[in-house]
């Protein structure tokens, strides 16, 4: 496997007035507003939309907002220069007062509807009408769109205060939450894993909310006290934010013949899938039916692709819902998440998650997700496209194979093999489940070839009986049996581009977010620069502080081995 280089050119966006010219809104030009929105997007609080792709809403303006940091790497990408991020006007933008934006950037944002599902089955009473209609973006409101370098982004608030999809809450993020997700998704992006992008996180110190949360060392799995948290908004950028829950509602609405236009507006918004996320993978000129089916396989493929890069970096997606499912293929919500450290198949780090949404179920709750994304398209095949619905219904049953042969593809390519050997796979989930190993170290350890097992000790937890060395070396001599012949340095290098050195360790985030929320975002930047090069070889200093096992003090302790999804 190989993955992007970090790519950038120079700065050409200098000044907030240059920035706002890049504006193009692709969604509000040609998607349906909901008729009941108000005009200035003065439509925070909660209530039901049956209708429209959007509702117009404007953010809520952190107080007296403060820069913590943006995305030089992805400034850069964009070709905007860093000094951007400290400009007065782009402060304030991006902290949610949208006033100073002009034309062709809009005063008002917008924020949209989707549907849930827990793995292939739909639900309603999440929604505090108890009908679906007030379910959505509660606190993510999108606020620009445009075209930076001839690819099309949108650029959405998290924390942006509330709209109608907030089912009675106040809108806010947390600077726990945020730090979380500004630093999760840029090192996410550097793993080489499709994800949403993270632009910049500004803070509110006179403007608190309070969450429930852990106490100092609490062993307990849901948070035992009441905190009160500084206010932020992170900007997280992607080509589009659409859902598979987002087709999902407008699909429901078609088939309970909802409105007169349901139908419509579900074809609306496929298209507009199409449109945003695979436009240069679609043939125009196909007819809509085809287009559908090519739709249907190219999601596929980026969805099995995904998930199996979850896998191969250790990643768990806590709560894998259609709503948390990107109908563009790539990592989106980082509310519930972590990074497996002890190797554990059912690892998962949020409390209320269970197994179905655990490590190595995550292929599973994909093809649950692919299933309603089928099921939500499916409408728009017309009886007569007999060719079209056939290869259609293929790539529906054709799922769970897909995603085999992408995790077996990902599991050869640790193991520096060029092809999945069963029977060498089984045995090293035996040992690897039967030893406390850290996963990511493993794995690296792994790729400089080793020929004996003292090599792998640096990522065991615990001390090994004889018999167990002996059944690990006997699995090493077995895998290196199976290498491929020619040059074991260019395999190991290989190997080391597959297996990441450097991981998310939630109690090395903690110490960040904590000197964060005290006004000292030093550790946040360190961490930016540690995360943005996770294959390579860094200081000393970096590796005795960051590839190391985690201590047992933290074993089981809330708010690090676990948490809840308060944010």
């Amino acid at each position: 496997m190989s993955y992007p280089s970090k790519l950038s050119v120079e700065p050409c966006v200098t000044t907030f007035d240059e920035f706002v010219q890049l504006a193009d809104y692709s969604l509000m030009d040609t998607l349906n507003a909901d008729p009941d929105a108000t005009i200035d997007g003065d439509d925070r609080r909660a209530r039901q939309v049956f209708s429209g792709h959007f509702v117009p809403v404007t953010p809520t303006p952190l107080a007296e907002p403060e820069y913590v940091a943006h995305s030089s790497t992805f400034f850069k990408e964009l070709g905007l220069s860093s000094e951007l991020a400290l400009d007065e006007k782009f402060r304030s933008c991006f902290s949610g007062d949208i006033s100073a934006a002009r034309s062709p950037m809009r005063q008002v944002g917008w924020a949209t509807g989707y549907a849930l599902s827990i793995y292939g089955t739909e639900y309603t009473q999440q929604c505090p009408f108890g009908t679906g209609n007030g379910y959505g973006d509660g606190r993510a409101i999108s606020i620009f769109e445009g075209i930076i370098n001839g690819q099309r982004w949108e650029m959405q608030l998290k924390g942006g205060g509330p709209t109608p999809y907030c089912r009675g809450a106040d809108g806010r993020a947390v600077l726990r939450s945020s730090v979380r997700e500004f630093l999760a998704q840029e090192y996410m992006q550097s793993l080489g894993v499709p994800t949403s992008r993270s632009l910049t996180l500004y803070v509110s110190f006179s403007e608190t909310v309070t969450r429930p949360w852990y106490s100092q060392d609490s062993h307990d799995l849901e948070p035992d006290i009441l905190v009160d948290n500084p206010v932020a908004i992170s900007t997280r950028v992607a080509p589009s934010f659409l859902r598979v829950g987002q087709l999902e509602l407008f699909a429901r609405r078609a088939r309970s013949n909802a409105h007169p236009k349901a139908l419509e507006e579900l074809s609306m918004i496929v298209l507009h899938l199409i449109e945003r996320e695979y436009k240069s993978d679609i043939n125009q000129n196909l007819g809509f039916a085809d287009q559908l089916v090519e739709l249907a396989k190219l999601f596929r493929q980026r969805l099995t692709s995904l998930v199996a890069n979850w896998l191969r970096v250790g990643y768990c997606q806590g709560n894998f819902n259609s709503d948390n499912c990107a109908a563009g293929g790539f990592t989106l919500d980082y509310g519930p998440f972590g990074f497996c450290e002890i190797f554990d198949p059912w690892f998962q780090p949020w409390t209320g998650g269970g197994k179905k949404f655990s490590f190595f179920n995550q292929p599973g709750a994909a093809e649950a997700n692919y299933y309603m994304f089928w099921k939500a398209v499916r409408p728009l095949l017309a009886e007569e496209d007999a060719g079209a619905l056939e290869q259609f219904e293929q790539l529906g049953r054709g799922f769970s194979e897909a995603m085999q042969k992408q995790v077996q593809k990902m599991w050869a390519a640790k193991l520096g093999l060029t092809e999945f050997n069963p029977e060498l796979f089984k045995k090293l989930m035996q040992l690897m489940t039967h030893e406390d190993v850290d996963y990511t170290i493993f794995f690296r350890e792994l790729s400089h070839i080793p020929d004996d097992v003292s090599a792998l000790k640096k990522s065991f937890y615990g001390k090994t009986s004889q018999q167990l060395d002996e059944q690990w070396q006997s699995w090493l001599k077995s895998w290196r049996s199976l290498l491929p012949d020619g040059n074991l340095t260019e395999i190991s290098t290989s190997m080391k581009q597959t297996n990441p050195k450097y991981t998310w360790r939630e109690w090395l985030i903690v110490p960040a977010y904590q000197q964060a929320m005290q006004g000292d975002y030093t550790l946040v930047k360190e961490l930016q620069e540690v995360l943005n090069y996770p294959y390579d070889e860094q200081s000393q200093d970096v590796e005795d502080k960051y590839y190391r096992l985690r201590p047992s003090a933290l074993e089981d302790v809330g708010g690090v081995s676990h948490y809840s999804c308060s944010s």
